[in-house]
């Protein structure tokens, strides 16, 4: 079974890599923009339509706030992009905002901020998963149906890719990744042509449509809301910025200034099509409304959508003015940015483990998620990742409205408390620098940081007002949650630390002196595992040595006691009575009795155990085994001892050739000796 799992294994995420291998999985920028830059590239397929959408409430005339709206995305973007080109200059560990945050402002932001951007890396996979999945949906109507069924599959499919390792998952990722770059860029630039200098009308298959208003005459207070929830909206579109600060380990020498290049391209490059898209949007007429009503809200020829009625997404209907509906560059075009939706997961797959590992090394995680993979990835955070985004999935039916409704709280907060951070980082450098060339730089890059702390920390106060009541609740309340979780951790690992600290030289702890070894070998009948046990106990020259059993049937103990005295063996066997047929209850007594007559003394109990080698047999044999060594080892002084003896079954696993790492040297199996040669005392 063993042999069949690791087959398995190896087909999914390829042959174990060494240690020293790890600088061959570091990334050139090429590589590294699709595979850290992927989730904010690709949110431009939802982000101006999720201002649309919202806008949408009060009617299609209030379009006409878009551009303002998406002027405002655009300026905090590039604000937020040139912050975080000054973090990774100052922090190229790879800690990001977490490790700013806990230098500069202490432990309880570090992991304020940590909670905030764990959960939105869950959030980033279901929600760009779940996205691609509408788009995928809109050609194919099958997926429609089961769009939660879908995105999980597609969750599944980038943890194994991502198992793979980084380098190969990056390489996989590029193509898709450059291939949306170059359609959707292409489309802007072909749009713009048309209207410009051929001056064609472009018409979305929603242009003649109407859309009913859900609230309508808004003015003052109420207008002013729905346009700051239309903002906090389209900041989606700045998700993903961050993971570049936490990848840059990744990149190839120099890091440092590899990764602030990939940054600035990622960013222009994303505001590029964000406002592209939004501009060509309005020029052909898109109308998208709330999904959740758009079969009574959305009026075509002047009667409802009906059920039936699939909204496009707004790049399809951009690629459908620009290039005809059903055209060969439509398909393109849809069929690219739904493979980038699905790609995007990845920024979260390689944000989420790299975080985790750092947690874990700083005692806030489990130890597990701290060490790599055998394909040099942090396996046990990416299968963790998955689970968490599979279950939102299938908790919110792969619904991107509702997921959005929680997406960016998270991130919002690490931005605003991370750039509060490098402001103090800043002023505490300026105190000692002399250099006035490196004092400029400082403070030009302290006055960034600072109005990017005064920026995100607006967009933060923005998207918590206008989405509390609609989902970012469940958000401020996982957070927290996930926060005293860490601290519990923490507080776990720092108490057994202090317990289990060694003394200092010259002192010496007396209970760590036993002053004899009263050993025990269990026993239910003479045969060889039970020989071997008593040769083995023999051989570590206890204080004191005595076979012990159990007497549930007077009968059989009786007959064991006399085939235990016709053999002659030297050691004295102990029966312990069982009125009630219990066997693992009398032994407990018996040891607790031993070391209450000598507190001191350690109580080593040998307990011969069968090895098997079929999944079943584990069923049949060792039971009682487990139950008494689960309760023994949570008696003080008591030493548990495995005797094992091998069955036959456990051939076919025994002569297994283990995979060798690359370059090592196959040593011959070597048989082993002869049991009866093995049991002799």
């Amino acid at each position: 079974m063993s042999k069949v799992t690791d087959l398995v294994k190896r087909l999914l995420v390829g042959r174990a890599l060494r240690s020293t291998q790890l600088h061959h999985q570091l990334l050139p920028k090429r590589v590294a923009l699709p595979v850290f830059a992927s989730d904010a590239l690709s949110s431009v397929a939802y982000a101006p339509q999720e201002i649309l959408v919202i806008l949408s409430i009060a009617g299609a005339g209030f379009y006409s706030f878009s551009p303002w709206v998406a002027a405002a995305v655009v300026l905090v973007m590039l604000v937020v992009v040139a912050s975080y080109r000054q973090n990774v200059h100052a922090y190229p560990s790879g800690g990001g905002d977490y490790e700013v945050a806990t230098t500069n402002l202490g432990p309880t932001a570090g992991l304020t901020v940590a909670s905030a951007l764990l959960v939105d890396y869950v959030l980033t996979v279901a929600v760009s998963v779940a996205n691609g999945a509408d788009y995928v949906g809109a050609t194919i109507p099958f997926v429609a149906e089961h769009r939660a069924v879908v995105a999980i599959a597609i969750v599944i499919l980038l943890t194994i890719m991502n198992l793979r390792g980084i380098r190969e998952s990056g390489v996989a990722f590029a193509v898709p990744t450059y291939a949306f770059m170059a359609a959707v860029i292409g489309m802007i630039l072909w749009g713009l042509f048309r209207l410009v200098v051929l001056g064609d009308d472009l018409r979305a298959p929603t242009a003649d449509f109407k859309i009913i208003a859900q609230q309508g005459d808004l003015a003052g207070f109420a207008l002013a809301f729905l346009v700051l929830r239309a903002f906090s909206s389209g900041c989606a579109a700045l998700t993903g910025v961050e993971a570049i600060s936490n990848g840059v380990p990744a990149f190839r020498k120099p890091k440092s200034k590899n990764a602030a290049t990939t940054l600035l391209m990622m960013g222009l490059i994303a505001v590029t099509m964000f406002s592209g898209i939004i501009f060509l949007g309005l020029k052909a007429g898109v109308k998208v409304t709330d999904p959740a009503s758009v079969a009574r809200d959305v009026i075509i020829n002047g009667h409802p959508a009906g059920a039936g009625y699939y909204q496009q997404p707004i790049i399809a209907q951009v690629a459908s003015a620009v290039f005809g509906d059903g055209s060969v560059l439509f398909v393109v075009i849809a069929a690219v940015t739904a493979l980038i939706l699905f790609l995007a997961a990845n920024t979260a797959f390689n944000g989420f483990p790299v975080l985790g590992s750092i947690l874990a090394q700083d005692r806030y995680l489990p130890r597990q998620l701290h060490t790599r993979g055998d394909r040099l990835a942090f396996s046990n955070g990416i299968v963790i990742l998955a689970a968490g985004a599979c279950l939102l999935i299938w908790a919110f039916n792969a619904d991107v409205s509702k997921l959005l409704n929680l997406y960016i709280v998270g991130v919002f907060v690490s931005f605003t408390l991370s750039q509060i951070g490098m402001v103090l980082h800043w002023t505490r450098h300026l105190k000692t620098e002399t250099d006035s060339r490196v004092r400029f730089r400082m403070i030009r890059s302290r006055v960034i940081n600072g109005f990017g702390a005064v920026m995100t920390g607006i967009v933060l106060v923005v998207v918590l007002a206008t989405k509390f009541t609609h989902g970012a609740y469940i958000v401020c309340i996982a957070m927290p949650l996930l926060f005293l979780m860490m601290k519990g951790i923490r507080h776990h690992y720092d108490r057994v630390a202090e317990e289990l600290a060694a003394p200092e030289e010259g002192e010496v702890d007396e209970s760590m002196l036993p002053a004899r070894n009263h050993a025990i070998v269990l026993v239910s009948k003479i045969h060889k595992p039970t020989l071997r046990a008593l040769a083995y106990a023999r051989a570590t020259r206890p204080s004191k040595l005595e076979a012990v059993t159990v007497s549930v049937d007077a009968e059989e103990a009786a007959r064991l006691q006399e085939e235990w005295d016709r053999r002659g063996i030297d050691v004295p066997l102990k029966i312990l009575d069982s009125p009630y047929r219990e066997i693992t209850g009398p032994i407990l007594d018996y040891v607790k009795s031993l070391r209450r007559r000598s507190p001191r003394d350690v109580v080593t109990v040998y307990i011969p155990e069968y090895v098997v080698g079929r999944w079943w047999e584990h069923l049949l044999h060792n039971q009682s085994a487990l139950r008494l060594k689960g309760r023994l080892l949570f008696k003080p002084g008591v030493m548990v001892t495995s005797v094992p003896w091998q069955l036959a079954s456990s051939d076919r696993l025994k002569r297994r050739a283990y995979p060798a790492a690359a370059g090592a040297v196959r040593r011959p199996y070597r048989q082993p000796a002869p049991k009866d040669e093995q049991i002799k005392a």
